[in-house]
């Protein structure tokens, strides 16, 4: 069990490097839903990212509150 966590964490920091070499933790870039998921979706794909894996998440709406 402790080699499958120890799999799962070494992933998950490969994808944050692989998002952070992307620019997308940049105070520049605009904040939004997409912008968020994409940025999850980076991490979550992890080493796929070096392997020419680009996840993007090019628009999302958030449901509105009822009034």
């Amino acid at each position: 069990m402790r080699i499958v966590t120890l799999i799962v964490l070494v992933w998950l920091i490969v994808g944050a490097i692989a998002a952070g070499q992307r620019g997308y933790y940049s105070s520049n870039s605009a904040t939004s839903c997409a912008n968020a998921g994409t940025i999850a979706l980076t991490v979550v794909a992890g080493p796929l990212n070096y392997f020419g894996v680009n996840p993007k998440i090019a628009d999302c709406t958030v449901p509105q509150p009822t009034k």
